[in-house]
């Protein structure tokens, strides 16, 4: 069911602790960890807590939520003092656009110069 967690979903299992992950902010919707594989200096994740396939999922079932996690990746860019260089939020919806996780999740980028288009 949506909003309900997974037992196949990675992000899922970094919400309930079962597997770990270096979190940097945490509320009580969403959580922010460093990207295992990052693509900037600083290239952090903000997941809600909630398990929804894609942002727009998410968005339409969960508005609140949704925002969370956006205010959370502006939270998370000022911690790593990237708010006032510049950074990227990115949310990937489908396979063709490069998500690999299918839970909702933004990326934070920063750190580095990010040319527009990205690729």
């Amino acid at each position: 069911m949506a909003g309900e967690p997974q037992t196949d979903c990675l992000f899922c299992k970094i919400v309930s602790g079962d597997i770990p992950a270096t979190i940097v902010r945490e509320s009580d919707t969403t959580v922010a960890f460093r990207d295992i594989n990052p693509q900037a200096p600083t290239h952090v994740l903000v997941i809600p807590k909630v398990h929804y396939p894609d942002a727009a999922s998410l968005a339409a079932a969960e508005p609140q939520i949704a925002a969370d996690v956006l205010r959370e990746a502006g939270a998370v860019a000022a911690d790593e003092k990237v708010d006032s260089t510049g950074y990227r939020i990115i949310l990937n919806t489908g396979s063709g656009a490069g998500q690999t996780v299918f839970h909702a999740h933004a990326h934070v980028l920063g750190g580095r110069g990010l040319q527009w288009p990205p690729g």
